[in-house]
């Protein structure tokens, strides 16, 4: 089944609405309903809280704020990473950023909840807060690490010197914006305290992180809390760990003794579950006129949150992208009173490649050379800053196929100088890097004495697949059709994993899969070569082969049942691991990526500089694909993410209040149907056998890895006007269109 575009095994559930997210679950007696009250200044001091009005409102049950509010867990800078760390709210009368709840109302219904919260008054002294980028841009600091355990700087050879030297040189800054993961799913929750326990069912991305946290700071013990997450509505990084309605709803849960919902509303999602910093990108190339890089340099300046550090990694997929023999990275931070930072949609390769692919065009440019073959004139032989081998790359086969299938020999080879009707039309690419991640996770797999087997893991599925994956790796490993697998997920008493994010999930849970089922194998072959009873008696077990039910060594086959029934009538199980990459030799003796090409036309209005996406390309190395259906799918995902990025996506900030403007989807633009017309991806053969026994490597955010600066290059190739501060939208195009004949 490996290798099968096999249908979503929980497509029928979702499409009939039998799939049960979050918010939807119900238990026994009528829920409690917690509407969070935000902070109106972006920085300051509660001065005076009164919520004597909405306690007496109708249905209200409790109006919690941080004069009643119980003491919580503080957060834990030793636990390595930050999903895992206590989450206290309502600690304090401090307001540190615009929409920190203030005040959590609770009522019998949602509509009392609402109406009630409205009621709670609250008066600031304001503060002087820091909520302009570029004024404090100057004052930046060097963290101690990057995201993901990522060296701050990092420096090869004598940049300035090779710079310097160069024959072609490039020196540009590139801008991007905050950026929200906006999943459809609005961020919710259920609480349902149940004696001394707590039965949580919560939108979350990794089960064992919102345990731990929940935990922590609350200050009770894990074994007394319950996570059920069986189905997420997206996250995209912003439901790794959880937030401040989990936390608040449990609190709420615990005093009531009843069961408490609580859910953020769009625009409580613009405060409340983090976003990707802005930030300002200095990239130089030096070049010889053959258009051999001899000098690399990218520095990032980006905001943070002053209280809870994060440093995007944007400048790390630099190092192993070009070969260049002078390199240089680093990573400064502007500490902003705005909400955290985290880890959104392709954290570090999304804006990092925004800036790097669209100077290598411009570099491209400048010296005449196409743009794909620039990019395989600078293809390294090894890892260009750690000199270790690539483990499987194959770059630049995706960047000759993407060519080929895309046209690209019809580009324009000069900007501005294709018209079709009020279009001008152009064409651009860039290429695509993404760090292949490796987490812990561990899988049960049971055999049942009727041949049926079950798998179960805490792992997630976010809409990417997971039940499905885990299915066709079951059904090959114990030689079963997919429909006698059954999957179990999201249930914090099952086996811990890493769940989903940074595209680790599917080879994590799926190589854990494949090592359980190994096991089951090899317990089902000792004993049944060693039943006297049974056709397989003697035979060589390093021969069997599992398939549609049964084992078969040489000409003697056995169905599964039938093993079982004599020897383990009660089934047999096994567990499975993956180990963490920081204890996997072939992640220190190998460079483990992913790798793809993006190919975009575009039309720009030579009138009003409308931009329209007309069709894009990706063409991508993956390793061994297990589903190509949901492969693709998650690939072109990404894409339309990238175009987004390019062309729409910005959360502006209030200078004033250090609110977000426009903190809905009404004006916090993403594509839609009608922007997005002809997208395909196409996934080369491959088999990365450094990255796990699969062959598999993670493709949930390659997609958007590169695609957005193809559409800036295309706009360029269209206009010769050359965007740096993205989002590249209509006032930034238009002053430098060309003058058209009528």
């Amino acid at each position: 089944m490996i290798g099968q575009p096999l249908d979503r095994i929980d497509g029928p559930l979702k499409v009939t609405g039998q799939a049960i997210y979050a918010y939807e679950h119900w238990e026994p007696g009528q829920p409690l309903y917690g509407v969070i009250v935000g902070a109106t200044v972006g920085k300051g001091r509660i001065t005076r809280i009164d919520t004597d009005s909405a306690e007496h409102a109708p249905g209200v049950r409790m109006v919690m704020t941080h004069r009643n509010a119980p003491e919580q867990g503080a957060r834990d800078e030793s636990v390595p990473m930050e999903y895992w760390r206590a989450q206290p709210v309502l600690t304090s009368p401090d307001i540190h950023y615009h929409g920190e709840p203030v005040a959590l109302v609770v009522a019998e219904t949602l509509e009392q909840a609402r109406a009630a919260a409205a009621l709670v008054h609250v008066e600031y002294a304001a503060g002087r807060g820091r909520f302009d980028f570029a004024a404090y841009e100057d004052e930046a600091y060097a963290p101690k690490e990057a995201n993901g355990g990522f060296p701050t700087d990092t420096e090869v050879g004598d940049f300035d010197t090779g710079f310097s030297t160069a024959d072609v040189r490039i020196d540009q800054r590139y801008t991007t914006p905050y950026e929200l993961s906006m999943p459809m799913e609005l961020h919710a929750c259920l609480v349902q305290p149940r004696g001394e326990d707590l039965i949580v069912y919560v939108s979350c991305q990794i089960v064992d992180a919102a345990l731990a946290s929940i935990a922590s700071t609350l200050r009770i013990d894990p074994a007394r809390i319950y996570i059920i997450t069986p189905f997420v509505g997206g996250g995209f990084g912003s439901k790794l760990g959880i937030h401040a309605e989990t936390i608040l709803a449990a609190i709420a849960a615990r005093a009531l003794r009843e069961p408490v919902k609580v859910a953020l509303t769009r625009q409580q999602i613009f405060q409340l579950v983090g976003m990707r910093p802005t930030s300002s990108q200095r990239v130089r190339l030096g070049a010889g006129r053959d258009g051999r890089l001899v000098a690399v340099a990218h520095d990032v300046t980006m905001a943070t949150n002053p209280d809870i550090e994060f440093a995007e990694q944007t400048a790390a997929t630099t190092r192993s992208l070009y070969a260049a023999p002078h390199r240089l990275t680093t990573h400064r931070l502007t500490p902003l009173d705005l909400p955290r930072g985290a880890d959104v949609r392709a954290p570090g390769e999304a804006p990092g490649l925004l800036a790097v692919e669209s100077a290598m065009d411009e570099l491209a440019d400048a010296l005449g050379i196409d743009p794909v073959e620039l990019r395989i004139r600078n293809e390294p032989a090894v890892d260009p800053e750690s000199g270790v081998p690539f483990s499987d790359r194959h770059l630049v086969e995706c960047l000759r196929e993407g060519a080929r299938r895309f046209g690209w020999e019809h580009r324009p080879t000069t900007p501005a100088s294709m018209r079709e009707g009020r279009w001008l039309v152009g064409y651009g690419m860039a290429a695509a890097i993404r760090k292949h991640f490796q987490g812990q996770a561990t899988v049960r797999v049971r055999l049942e004495a009727d041949g049926t087997a079950v798998v179960q893991t805490d792992m997630t599925d976010i809409g990417t697949g997971t039940y499905t994956i885990l299915t066709q790796v079951a059904a090959d490993g114990l030689g079963l059709p997919p429909e006698r697998v059954r999957i179990e997920l999201g249930r914090s008493e099952l086996p811990t994993s890493w769940g989903s994010g940074g595209s680790w999930g599917a080879a994590n849970s799926s190589t854990a899969t494949h090592r359980a089922c190994v096991a089951v194998r090899e317990k089902l072959l000792v004993t049944a070569c060693g039943d006297t009873g049974s056709p397989l008696h003697g035979l060589d077990p390093a021969e069997a082969v599992f398939a549609e039910g049964s084992v078969r060594i040489g000409g003697a086959d056995e169905a599964l049942s039938e093993i079982l029934a004599r020897n383990h009538p009660d089934g047999v199980q096994a567990e499975g691991e993956t180990r963490f990459m920081g204890d996997d030799p072939n992640y220190a003796a190998y460079s483990i990526h992913t790798y793809g090409a993006h190919f975009a036309e575009v039309g720009v209005d030579a009138d009003t500089a409308e931009i329209r996406l007309r069709r894009m390309l990706g063409v991508f190395s993956v390793g061994r694909v297990l589903n190509p259906k949901t492969t693709r799918s998650q690939l072109i995902g990404g894409m339309i993410w990238g175009v987004g990025a390019a062309l729409q996506e910005e959360a502006v900030v209030d200078l004033r209040s250090g609110a977000f403007v426009n903190r809905d989807l009404a004006q916090y633009l993403m594509p839609v149907h009608a922007d997005i017309p002809d997208v395909d991806a196409v996934v080369l053969d491959g088999y990365d056998d450094k990255a796990n026994v699969l062959g598999m490597k993670g493709v949930g955010e390659l997609g958007i890895c590169g695609a957005g600066p193809a559409i800036a290059n295309a706009v360029f190739n269209a206009t010769g006007v050359r965007v740096r501060d993205f989002p590249i939208t209509l006032e930034k195009v238009l002053p430098g269109l060309p003058l058209m004949d009528t």
